[in-house]
């Protein structure tokens, strides 16, 4: 797609069909070669009746064994998100329509509920934000989010938020109590410290100065934040590396985290089309340097590789890392949120204790 037909306010430049479409679509010019402005997409949101919440993994990449996430699909359009190729599976692209045509979960807290009441259920942090991004715009409406906070607050039940999204400040009320039991913590992504970079990368999230406010407000609030300088891009964001956990360290967050930028699937075109059309005198070498942390390809999925990459460069920058973190104080590995408290709340109905 030419540059002049890019959607404003998006961060994909197209919107190819799925890997598992049998039949795709593409712009083609016309032969005029009039210049035209494509207009404005409007977020389309579809509900979903979810029959289960909690996903289980057993990655020994991440540092957690379940996930939840009320939305499928982000609005806020970071061309670089590794969840785009999950709408692939609901017949959509992970182009244009994973940013503007989303799924709701309107029922997930009561699914939720139900899931941690069965009897089998065996407490463990709960990640919130792994996939899609829960305070995505659509939540100011939804609430889906907030709903299945407060399930987990009157469950007593550890939750692990990763998000953008500045709308988190509006649960403080819930979430602060819940850190005073140590049953929450909050990791805000820091891409870069340059406005007009994250505007093109991460279209409709908030700018890095709002981010950082965010982790001030948080922390002055008892909630616990982790700054994650994620994902940084070799040849475009690398040199941000100490700045990025010097501003989050100053905001006030206490830990901090990194993965290298990774291009699974169809992001790896959705990113050549961006990074080619925005960057284009460092295009080739940003995808020359990601090439030679994947032994020649864009992106290597191996576990233990694949967040990471191997060789050279990528030792560099956990080195760069390492040392900024050591220097600045923060941490790497955060203690465990409480699980001793968990207990399903009384349920209407309930027969209640006479003694």
């Amino acid at each position: 797609m030419r540059a002049d037909l890019k959607h404003p306010g998006r961060g994909a430049a197209s919107n190819t069909a799925g890997r598992f479409e049998r039949f795709s679509t593409e712009m083609t010019e016309d032969s005029w070669c009039l210049p035209e402005d494509l207009p404005v997409l409007r977020t389309d949101v579809s509900d979903e009746v979810a029959r289960s919440l909690i996903t289980y993994n057993k990655s020994p990449d991440l540092p957690f064994d379940r996930s939840i996430n009320p939305y499928r699909g982000c609005e806020h359009g970071c061309v670089y998100c590794f969840a785009r190729p999950t709408h692939a599976y609901l017949g959509l692209s992970p182009g244009l329509d994973f940013e503007t045509r989303l799924i709701a979960r309107p029922n997930a807290a009561e699914v939720l509920r139900r899931e941690l009441s069965a009897r089998s259920y065996k407490v463990a942090t709960i990640a919130l934000g792994t996939n899609t991004d829960p305070y995505q715009p659509i939540e100011k409406n939804r609430e889906i989010t907030r709903d299945c906070l407060r399930v987990l607050s009157a469950f007593q039940h550890p939750v692990a938020i990763v998000t953008k999204g500045a709308l988190i400040e509006r649960d403080l009320d819930v979430l602060a109590p819940m850190a005073r039991k140590g049953l929450v913590r909050v990791g805000i992504s820091l891409t870069t410290l340059d406005p007009d970079l994250s505007r093109r990368m991460e279209p409709r999230a908030p700018s890095p100065q709002r981010r950082l406010r965010m982790i001030q407000n948080l922390t002055q609030a008892g909630v616990p934040v982790r700054v994650m300088t994620s994902p940084i891009v070799p040849g475009l964001t690398d040199h941000e590396i100490e700045n990025l956990l010097e501003a989050g360290k100053q905001a006030g967050a206490e830990a901090a985290s990194w993965i290298m930028l990774r291009l699974p699937r169809e992001v790896s075109e959705l990113w050549r089309e961006w990074v080619f059309e925005n960057q284009p005198y460092r295009a080739e070498k940003i995808m020359a340097r990601l090439r030679e942390m994947h032994g020649g390809k864009e992106y290597d999925p191996r576990w233990g590789h694949r967040m990471r990459g191997e060789g050279t460069y990528a030792e560099m920058v956990a080195q760069r890392f390492n040392a900024a973190v050591k220097r600045l104080g923060l941490s790497v590995d955060l203690p465990p949120l409480n699980c001793a408290d968990f207990a399903p709340p009384p349920q209407p109905g309930d027969q209640l204790t006479l003694f």
